[in-house]
C-alpha cells in the first residue's frame, strides 16, 4: 500500500484504508512517517506535543 504513489502527497502519506499508524517512507532508507489518513495519528501527535509541554513545565 505504501508504494502506491497516489497515497503520497509530497513527503506525507495518507491512506484511510491502511490501518498502520507508522509506515515506511517511499524510499525505506529515509526512515518512516505517519499515516495521516488515520485519525489515531492525530491523537498520537497531540499526545507527543502535550508530553513535551508538560516536561517543560514540570522539569
Amino acid at each position: 500500500m505504501s508504494k502506491d504513489l497516489s497515497n503520497w502527497h509530497g513527503p506525507f502519506y495518507a491512506n484511510r484504508k491502511d490501518p498502520r499508524l507508522i509506515v515506511p517512507k517511499y524510499n525505506p532508507v529515509l526512515g518512516s512517517t505517519f499515516n495521516f489518513g488515520s485519525p489515531f495519528t492525530y491523537v498520537g501527535i497531540i499526545l507527543i506535543i502535550l508530553i513535551i509541554i508538560a516536561s517543560q513545565m514540570f522539569f
